[in-house]
């Protein structure tokens, strides 16, 4: 299997989850990650529909379960400001960890890597050092060591 995280974007200049969600639903087909954007878009959505996928300290784990999605892949963007999502702590979100999983994978490989995230969340020290990280590299390494197979 390739590299899981496939792209860290930084200073993304989206003002709402929608449009965080538009963006990450485009690049998902710029990087093979899917052919098909609307189905993309349709699967974030229909998740966050569901539930605030805005998690705690600014992070938020919007994902994709979908036919349309080739192989597990994770994408992060972090945020030029902040931008308002419907999170558990009710706080703005300044990075999210997008997860993209086929749908015949979403009982295995899609909990396990939402698990590890969601583990990762936990821990005060990974959490400032992706906050605060304006490398690219650094924060796909942070996160493939911690959550990749």
């Amino acid at each position: 299997m390739s590299k899981l995280v496939k792209k860290v974007f930084l200073d993304n200049t989206a003002t709402s989850t929608a449009e965080a969600l538009e963006f990450l639903s485009e690049k998902a087909v710029e990087l093979g990650i899917s052919d098909d954007k609307d189905a993309i878009l349709a699967a974030f959505n229909e998740r966050e529909a569901q539930g605030p996928t805005g998690m705690t300290g600014g992070f938020a784990l919007p994902h994709a379960k979908t036919t349309a999605v080739k192989e597990p892949a994770v994408v992060v963007l972090k945020f030029a400001d902040p931008v308002e999502w419907k999170s558990m702590d009710e706080s703005s979100v300044k990075v999210a960890i997008a997860i993209f999983v086929p749908d015949d994978e979403a009982a295995t490989t899609h909990l396990a890597i939402l698990a590890k995230l969601a583990a990762l969340l936990l821990d005060p020290e990974f959490c400032t050092s992706i906050i605060e990280s304006n490398d690219e590299d650094e924060i796909a390494a942070a996160i493939e060591e911690e959550a990749g197979e």
